[in-house]
């Protein structure tokens, strides 16, 4: 057995790795609720530091608890890292990285050069907002959605260069139909106005006058209604296909109930212990 596997295997690590990457303990529920509260003020103290008066009166008090949240975050990083059975892969993680970057503008803000340096510490420290998005691995249907959208990715990613190559289409038509006269005094003019049309978000700052543009302005709102439903659509599909797989077909013995997850080990309808064998056969005809 080598040195890293037995650093990996060590009592402590262990110890630690179930306290922190598991919720079944009472010491790993007690590490989640303090770290999710943690998260919620650190947030909240972002929010309340860009209001000016509470900035002025409170500044430094907030400034304190803001770098004790940031020692804390950094401790639970660097925790993270030694108890993970593969701190590499972790690190390079979704929720690795955003453990990072909940922590590295409080850091960066103590090195950047420049005379606006308070400035751009503000704007530094505002990107600790991203300490919010530590709160979706304790949330199970968050990561159900999380992997839905992954899983979607491509199809999306299609789908919108699809709709970026009509955009332009559309955009260089209306520049040719209408011009400068009328607004449309570029290309990159023509696409915002496309874009905000196709969108149904409708401005107005830039409009047709043309009867065919007029006629080409209709197409694109309909075009954009159309649109829309896709992504949608896509995303619908793979949320219900997530759900089928964390779904299993165990029925309930005492009410019939199926569609428990697969870690249940009650009924969440009536509560009865469910048994591993009571599983649900599959219609033939599938």
């Amino acid at each position: 057995m080598t040195q890293e596997h037995q650093d990996s295997t060590s009592p402590l690590r262990l110890k630690l790795r179930t306290i922190i990457f598991g919720t079944d303990t009472p010491a790993g529920r007690a590490f989640d609720i303090a770290l999710i509260v943690c998260i919620i003020l650190s947030v909240a103290l972002v929010f309340l530091d860009t209001v000016q008066p509470v900035h002025r009166q409170y500044g430094q008090i907030i400034l304190g608890f803001e770098w004790f949240f940031t020692i804390v975050f950094t401790i639970e990083y660097g925790v993270r890292l030694y108890s993970s059975a593969n701190p590499l892969k972790y690190a390079y993680s979704f929720y690795g990285l955003v453990d990072l970057l909940s922590v590295l503008p409080s850091y960066l803000a103590l090195f950047v050069p420049g005379a606006n340096l308070t400035l751009v510490i503000r704007v530094l420290r505002l990107f600790r907002i991203f300490r919010v998005l530590k709160l979706l691995r304790y949330l199970s249907e968050g990561n159900m959605l999380l992997r839905a959208m992954m899983q979607s990715s491509r199809k999306v990613f299609i789908f919108f260069f699809s709709v970026s190559l009509i955009i332009m289409v559309l955009s260089a038509v209306m520049y040719v139909v209408e011009g400068p006269a009328n607004g449309f005094s570029s290309i990159p003019k023509s696409v915002y106005w496309t874009i905000v049309t196709i969108t149904t978000v409708g401005y107005g700052d830039i409009t047709p006058k043309t009867p065919l543009g007029q006629a080409i302005a209709a197409f694109t709102m309909l075009l954009g209604y159309s649109i829309i439903a896709i992504p949608t659509g896509i995303l619908t599909a793979e949320i219900g296909q997530e759900i089928g797989r964390v779904r299993d077909l165990r029925r309930c013995a005492n009410c019939l109930k199926t569609g428990h997850d697969h870690y249940a080990n009650y009924c969440s309808h009536c509560g009865s212990e469910l048994e591993a064998s009571t599983v649900v056969k599959k219609d033939s005809r599938e």
